[in-house]
């Protein structure tokens, strides 16, 4: 864990801050019902942040940031006008209104518009154990950065330069407020640490880095284990050889593997559904994925990284499934995109929460074994994915696999194939997850992709 000062005397005025943007919240609504809205919402707010960045032992940047806003919208009937300010006085609050209306008075109509129904706002407006401020100074973030960029640079001779190392702190505080008589507000806070370094030289040179999260500090890795394991990839990925290409097996590593179900994501969100760009258009109530293989949303994990009880539009959360047995039993649904389906909302305005990938296979080396013979991708690069067929091609960097072990690095490879295939030809999920991430999946086997260059 990460050591640190004690911040005890420190001054937490964050729920005064927090009762003054849902004061202001309050006051944009009345603001709006003066003007004659039929409805209206509002989202206040505030940010405060530290972040440095080091190189080869100097300091590069010193980044303190205060930000606030307010961004409102209001409905005339089925009207729609949005604005927004960073100005909190009450003259400025007043124009941001009549700015938001005038916009209104002048768009069509749209059936879908509107606040979210009344009956389905958030009652229980739990804690989620999400605020834990750190009251680190300049000094200190510094310090912490260094740390880890040397821990990294002194662990082998081989590592010879460095892209840098970053520290990050940060705290949130937002209200939501809608005409419907609902308020809510929430508290965040986020730190992190991250080392890039370069190894060997010349055109044999290769980069890798590390870098550890969280909402509380002590969830956080130490600083040195953060600039040492940077080090550790970036010294694996020296010496890389041809591998055989074709079809082959592809054991994406659990840092690889979510980028899997963000595709399947935004194939069944709301969007992309009602506007027919989906490679899993209609695709609620069928098998896309194999029967063991299940998807679950959970909000409400404590010290989860996106746990909330309501959604962007104060909408209440709630635990599903989203695949259960390979099948997929709903879309991703905000009011409009559910509106404009026939739908209602599945409290996904704004995103999912924390997902739950059900697994059925151990850690990283069972898999290999299990794998066998094959190509393991730790890096993936490009952005080749075609949304509407689901046609899937993308640079990568990883480890040639024979006989269940890591055998020498790859990389300048393309994989290609397309999603929905590849969706089928899942053979394995692994155990262990990526704490780093909101989307708790380990590492993804297929059974086969084009697999070309290197």
């Amino acid at each position: 864990m990460l050591s640190h000062a004690s911040a005890a005397g420190a001054t937490d005025d964050s729920r005064v801050r927090l009762d003054r943007l849902q004061a202001i919240a309050g006051q944009v609504l009345a603001l709006c019902r003066a003007r004659g809205a039929d409805q209206a919402e509002v989202a206040c707010s505030e940010e405060r942040g530290l972040n440095i960045g080091v190189r080869l032992g100097e300091v590069e940047t010193v980044e303190a940031t205060r930000d606030r806003g307010v961004s409102l919208t209001v409905y005339f009937a089925q009207r729609k006008g949005s604005a927004s300010t960073a100005d909190l006085r009450e003259e400025s609050l007043v124009a941001t209104v009549e700015q938001a209306c005038a916009i209104a008075r002048f768009t069509e109509a749209d059936p879908a518009a509107g606040l979210a129904d009344a009956a389905l706002m958030a009652r229980d407006l739990r804690d989620f154990d999400s605020w834990h401020p750190w009251a680190v100074d300049a000094d200190e973030a510094v310090a912490l950065a260094l740390a880890c960029e040397q821990a990294g640079r002194d662990s082998d001779p081989r590592i010879d330069n460095s892209d840098g190392a970053s520290f990050g702190s940060g705290q949130s505080l937002s209200v939501y407020a809608n005409s419907h008589g609902f308020v809510g507000a929430g508290r965040d806070t986020h730190h992190s640490l991250g080392c890039a370094l370069i190894a060997g030289k010349g055109e044999a040179m290769q980069r890798d880095g590390w870098y550890t999260l969280g909402l509380a500090r002590e969830d956080m890795e130490a600083a040195d284990a953060v600039g040492r394991k940077a080090a550790a990839r970036a010294l694996s990925r020296l010496g890389p050889r041809p591998m055989p290409t074709g079809a082959l097996p592809v054991l994406f590593s659990m840092e690889t593997s979510r980028s899997l179900v963000g595709h399947l994501l935004g194939a069944v969100s709301g969007g992309s559904q009602y506007r027919r760009a989906s490679f899993l258009l209609d695709g609620a109530g069928e098998r896309i994925l194999p029967e063991w293989f299940s998807i679950r949303e959970r909000p409400f994990l404590p010290r989860g990284l996106r746990s909330a009880a309501f959604d962007d539009e104060g909408v209440a959360t709630r635990e599903s499934s989203l695949v259960e047995d390979g099948v997929l039993q709903r879309y991703v649904l905000g009011s409009y995109s559910a509106r404009k389906l026939g739908l209602q909302t599945t409290a996904n305005a704004g995103g999912v929460h924390n997902l739950e990938i059900g697994a059925n296979a151990g850690d990283l080396a069972s898999m290999l074994r299990t794998m066998g013979r094959g190509l393991l991708v730790t890096e993936l690069m490009g952005q080749g994915v075609n949304g509407v067929t689901g046609d899937y091609s993308r640079g990568a960097a990883g480890f040639w696999v024979e006989h269940g072990e890591i055998q020498y690095p790859v990389d300048g490879l393309t994989i290609a194939g397309n999603l929905k295939t590849m969706y089928q030809g899942i053979q394995a999920v692994g155990g262990e997850w990526d704490p780093r991430s909101h989307i708790r999946v380990g590492p993804i086997l297929l059974d086969r992709m084009t697999v070309a260059g290197g």
